[in-house]
């Protein structure tokens, strides 16, 4: 969803800027406020020179986004910067075994490590940094979106109509796929606004979805910034049936249904999660999340997962607005941050990451009690068709996601970076069964 590629909260962590001058609103949750004094913390140290004060902050942070692989490096290259040699290795050698990678690192461009070049242990970090870059490729291509202006963002499947619905940045639009790759347009924004999120309630034919006016888009009035409603849709006729308005300065980007064909959508900018209540939207998270994505409903039908852009991933009660944060099963754990796209099947979740370094689909394999993770498998990464993964859904024994979305040809207003050019997007597919 947008806020993971200009909110920022991961831009935030690496330059130490101010998260409430980028997310706006007055009402922020919890967490935003908390993580925002954090970082006032560490940027105020900084200033003044105090470097054992900057490093107890920013391990604060990581301890609050539950060792978020993005912040190891920034706390390594703070210990670098304060002559602690053997701390900074530590905290790169847990970045990397996170499976990121740095470009700067690797080319010898970032000064804070300069004194380390020539140690065997850095040098030995810096081939595991290198590693994680080797490409990965478990899928295939199922089909290619035929029309490369779209900027594709959310999928999802009628079993009835045996066809693909996917949503529209650019053209305001959802389109219809067939599996041969014969699109035709099913709906367009009511508002003309990009449309983000897209779920099929195949049951009672209806289509829900989601139209934002991208706060700083080109693609949407100045006027209407900020705003954002949940649509939906007849799924015969491609008729609007109803229009929910979101909150001020919301982001509603993201869509799960429940067992009954109840939307919970996410919030990206404001951190909420909400529920469709006849026709209005109902808050059901505590203020605990930062930028919540995509979520997944766990089958006791009481509890969902849900992907915080920064945070990682929280099993949070329907009932009760309680939340925890979902065991990384060792004591390095593994990168659950930057997850756009989360969907459970069969005892895994799987993640399309476009806020990790490189950019990945992988999954997680949770033990019985669903609240632990126990091993990964990494589908797709570092791929010259990969580009942006967006999102997917699960049909028979397939996992479907797009891939080569084109959001990364376009700059922080949603134009088209200077020399780009979009290409189509693909659907890429993934068998199930493979190494279960």
């Amino acid at each position: 969803m947008f806020s993971r590629r200009a909110c920022l909260a991961f831009v935030c962590l690496v330059s130490i800027f101010r998260l409430s001058d980028l997310c706006g609103g007055q009402d922020k949750p919890r967490a935003i406020e908390e993580l925002t004094q954090l970082q006032k913390e560490a940027r105020a140290a900084r200033e003044s020179g105090n470097q054992r004060a900057r490093i107890e902050a920013i391990l604060k942070i990581q301890k609050f986004l539950n060792n978020a692989p993005n912040v190891a490096e920034v706390a390594a290259r703070a210990y670098a910067e304060a002559g602690d040699t053997p701390n900074a290795l530590e905290a790169l050698r847990q970045f990397a075994s996170l499976g990121q990678a740095d470009d700067r690192l690797l080319k010898g461009e970032d000064k804070a490590f300069a004194a380390m070049q020539k140690l065997p242990e850095y040098q030995s970090i810096l081939k595991r940094l290198a590693d994680n870059k080797t490409a990965v490729s478990r899928a295939e291509t199922a089909l290619t979106i035929p029309d490369p202006g779209l900027v594709a963002e959310d999928i999802d499947y009628d079993p009835k109509s045996k066809a693909f619905f996917i949503t529209s940045v650019l053209e305001k639009k959802i389109i219809r796929i067939t599996p041969e790759g014969k699109a035709t347009d099913f709906a367009q924004s009511p508002s003309h606004w990009p449309m983000l999120a897209i779920k099929v309630d195949a049951s009672h034919n209806l289509v829900w979805a989601t139209e934002v006016a991208l706060d700083g888009f080109t693609a949407a009035p100045k006027s209407e910034w900020g705003r954002s409603a949940v649509l939906c849709f007849d799924s015969n006729t491609g008729a609007l049936r109803r229009r929910i308005e979101g909150s001020p300065h919301a982001a509603l980007g993201d869509m799960v249904l429940t067992s009954g064909g109840t939307p919970i959508v996410s919030d990206g900018d404001g951190g909420g999660v909400y529920q469709v209540k006849g026709d209005r939207l109902e808050r059901i998270d505590g203020g605990d999340f930062i930028s919540p994505q995509t979520p997944a409903v766990n089958p006791d039908g009481k509890h969902i997962f849900v992907p915080d852009y920064v945070r990682g991933i929280g099993i949070l009660d329907l009932a009760g607005q309680r939340l925890t944060w979902l065991n990384q099963g060792t004591k390095e754990g593994y990168a659950l941050n930057g997850i756009d796209g989360l969907y459970f099947e069969r005892g895994w979740l799987i993640a399309t990451q476009n806020g990790t370094s490189p950019e990945r689909v992988v999954r997680f394999q949770l033990d019985s009690t669903l609240s632990r993770i126990v091993s990964q498998q990494i589908i797709e990464r570092a791929t010259p068709t990969l580009g942006d993964p967006t999102h997917g859904v699960v049909v028979g024994e397939f996992f479907y996601y797009i891939a080569n979305s084109g959001w990364s040809e376009l700059d922080e207003h949603g134009d088209l970076k200077a020399g780009a050019k979009l290409t189509p997007a693909r659907v890429m597919r993934f068998r199930l069964d493979e190494g279960s």
